[in-house]
């Protein structure tokens, strides 16, 4: 069978998606909608977000088909009429979609994301939308302060085992990169995006030889270069010992082969660390640097650069991956108007803010952010807009930039943010200043 692009997607949603856009269809409601994605509330162990997974979100968009088979799927359900089935057998997105570029830091309330559309081509958007940002912008946000914890310190992302299936590991390493990270595990997304890709071996290959000097032999001779051995199965001490006279005899021998670092996963990584780096030194092997993994998160390697730990690198697993802290965001994408008229949702703890916005960032003299600006959309404000028009009658409107260029945007941003926002203790009071327009405040009063 001929796979139709974007129909994999198509009929993952939530069913009062289609319900609604049969009733919007029956109703012959056709005009104009407006909808914005944001975050109602940062969690309380972030101090901003990072946007993420715009270039899937906008592939998603654009491809978006129903095929013949689904579209049989949906008949036998019973519950829609054959004129909204053939309907969705011609759907094509037409509208208009602006975006903050991914690799933006951004705060609650603030849209980062705004579909303006016929309200059915926007209201199908919804579920897989926010399924696809809500995710990367969870792994980018925890890899972001990975990587303001690790001080300039490599960081790979080691988490594909314990993502949720393998998409989630995938895009887990594309937004963990995007955020700063420097290399993963993740052999597909080296293929896919150009990430660099790093491993080493597990226990099982040191504990399958009968000894561990010849574990280290045998993998090393058998790698190229830029070695990486696993020392810590047996004795961490001994292990190094045994790294450095290996590293000596093959400097001796002017081998082609060599040990580029060690990997302690286990144990007090700060007392082993320092350790083995003192056994390494007294070999004169000041050139094999030291990776530390097993169960990091931002706060442990934070804690570890702070005690001295010397480590050149740290492995990320679970608590990337899965965002252990923050396992999900309040992510919501909500309609602020129809038909030309604003709208808004008043329920106690969930109201928006009415009308299609913009979010403007000023900065001070020395490049630092001050502040955000809501505003509606076509308000002047201070400061730099940051939703741009990406999208323009279900065309892309330019092409997506490189995963390089958003990694190097992303850390410009971060760079500017002040310093009490890259803290990594929760946020308390010092939040970052996020104000409302009159205009906007005055477009809510109007809405009650």
């Amino acid at each position: 069978m001929t796979r139709i692009p974007g129909s994999a997607d198509a009929l993952l949603t939530d069913l009062y998606q289609l319900t609604m856009a049969a009733a919007y269809f029956g109703e012959d409601m056709r005009e104009t909608a407006v909808f914005e994605l944001f975050v109602r509330r940062l969690p309380p162990t972030r101090r901003f977000l990072i946007a993420a997974g715009l270039e899937r979100a906008l592939e998603f968009i654009g491809a978006l088909r129903f095929t013949a088979t689904q579209l049989e799927f949906l008949a036998r359900q019973g519950s829609f009429s054959q004129p909204f089935l053939d309907y969705l057998g011609a759907f094509r997105f037409t509208g208009t979609v602006h975006a903050m570029p991914e690799g933006s830091p951004f705060f609650a309330e603030e849209p980062i994301l705004r579909v303006t559309a016929p309200i059915i081509e926007a209201q199908l958007l919804e579920s897989r939308i926010i399924n696809i940002i809500h995710f990367q912008t969870l792994i980018a946000s925890k890899a972001a302060r990975c990587v303001l914890a690790a001080g300039g310190r490599r960081l790979i992302d080691f988490g594909m085992r314990r993502a949720h299936e393998g998409d989630a590991a995938l895009f887990a390493a594309r937004a963990a990169y995007l955020a700063g990270f420097d290399a993963t595990a993740t052999v597909e997304a080296g293929r896919r995006w150009g990430i660099p890709i790093s491993g080493t071996v597990a226990h099982s290959y040191i504990e399958a030889h009968d000894d561990e000097d010849r574990a280290f032999r045998n993998f090393t001779m058998g790698r190229p270069a830029h070695t990486t051995l696993l020392i810590d199965t047996y004795d961490t001490g001994h292990a190094a010992e045994r790294v450095a006279r290996l590293q000596s005899e093959l400097r001796a021998q002017r081998s082609t082969h060599g040990i580029d670092s060690v990997r302690i996963d286990s144990g007090d990584l700060e007392v082993l660390a320092k350790d083995v780096r003192r056994i390494l030194d007294e070999h004169g092997c000041q050139d094999i640097r030291i990776v530390l993994s097993g169960g990091l998160d931002e706060l442990r390697i934070a804690a570890l650069v702070s005690s001295g730990a010397p480590a050149d690198a740290f492995g990320v697993g679970t608590s990337l991956d899965v965002s252990a802290d923050a396992p999900a965001l309040d992510m919501a994408y909500k309609l602020q108007m129809y038909a030309g008229r604003p709208r808004r949702k008043r329920s106690p703890g969930k109201a928006t803010w009415p009308g299609a916005k913009q979010v403007f960032r000023e900065y001070g003299p020395d490049g630092v952010a001050l502040r955000d600006r809501i505003v509606l959309d076509g308000e002047r404000a201070a400061g730099t807009p940051l939703l741009a028009e990406v999208m323009k009658s279900g065309r892309p409107s330019a092409t997506s930039p490189s995963l390089e260029t958003i990694r190097r945007d992303c850390s410009r941003h971060i760079r500017a943010l002040p310093k009490y926002v890259l803290q990594l203790d929760d946020g308390g009071s010092a939040a970052f200043s996020v104000i409302r327009s009159a205009a906007l405040e005055a477009l809510a009063a109007g809405a009650e």
